[in-house]
């Protein structure tokens, strides 16, 4: 299959992109930058020059392609509102193109912030549309008859090279010689290791129902105290608990996702898919490759 993958040399793309190689797969990557350009073509995928914001460049990958996999994201926490319209506006481009074929459109959508039903997020949970509309959007164009699904992402996609929540809350502990977490830090947050959820995505690629949603798990959740306990022990910083008023001046943007409490499951995505996490999880990861 020709496959068109936004975010393409990014850390979960990149791993996507191999994935899909190493099963036979063609891969064309988006690449913004000649830097991006070069990391995809080292790969081993063809590259299309073009962003989220070039929208013929978006419909041209998608229309030359057999099925498309959505990874790109502007990570701007300052402008995150438009950096989500963005997403959605990417989105329906490649749903435009798509309409009229069977060929699958894999979005990339998040789990953090989905209400819980009895305990975990499930597949059965929706995701708000605010503040990142990525799967409200997919979910649209399945509605409309393209075979769009989600792949939804915890909060920590881990593995070496990560420069997502857990890099910078080390980053936070470093520079204030304390380790926080709020309130009790009983709240959990799910995980899994990129090159687990490379490998579902390959799978929603070529197995997928149309408007389906499918959770990446594979720690279902993790207390942050625990996080934070194990950041204090590698750095030998002071753990310390901090009230919800304190959380955003210590955390700065993050302080906004902080105390989510988001454990989730993927019993339903397993089933559906023949997919199961099977690399080490957060702590084990982080107490080898983080510090």
């Amino acid at each position: 299959m020709k496959v068109f993958v936004t975010g393409a040399s990014g850390f979960i793309g990149s791993a996507i992109v191999k994935e899909l190689l190493s099963a036979g797969h063609d891969v064309i990557g988006l690449a913004r930058s000649d830097e991006s350009a070069k990391a995809i073509q080292d790969a081993g995928a063809k590259v299309l020059k073009g962003s989220l914001n070039n929208l013929e460049a978006i419909r041209n990958g998608a229309s030359m392609a057999n099925g498309v996999i959505h990874t790109a994201f502007i990570h701007d926490f300052n402008q995150y509102a438009k950096a989500a319209e963005t997403d959605k506006e990417a989105i329906a481009a490649m749903g435009e193109a798509l309409k009229g074929t069977s060929k699958p459109l894999i979005v990339t959508g998040g789990i953090l912030g989905v209400a819980r039903t009895n305990g975990f997020v499930t597949e059965a949970d929706a995701a708000p549309p605010l503040p990142r509309a990525s799967e409200v959007a997919a979910m649209e164009l399945a509605k409309e008859g393209v075979h769009a699904s989600v792949v939804r992402l915890p909060p920590s996609v881990h593995d070496r090279g990560d420069k997502g929540f857990i890099p910078v809350l080390i980053g936070i502990a470093r520079q204030k010689g304390i380790s926080a977490y709020v309130g009790d830090g009983n709240n959990r947050w799910p995980s899994v290791h990129r090159l687990d959820a490379a490998r579902l995505f390959r799978l929603a690629l070529e197995k997928s129902d149309k408007g389906a949603l499918y959770n990446a798990v594979g720690d279902q959740g993790i207390a942050l105290r625990d996080i934070a306990g194990l950041i204090s022990k590698k750095l030998g910083v002071t753990v310390k608990s901090i009230t919800p008023e304190e959380a955003t001046e210590h955390f700065d943007w993050m302080g906004r996702f902080i105390t989510f409490d988001n454990p989730a499951t993927s019993y339903k995505t397993q089933d559906q898919l023949g997919w199961k996490a099977t690399h080490i999880g957060l702590l084990e990861d982080m107490e080898r490759n983080y510090f």
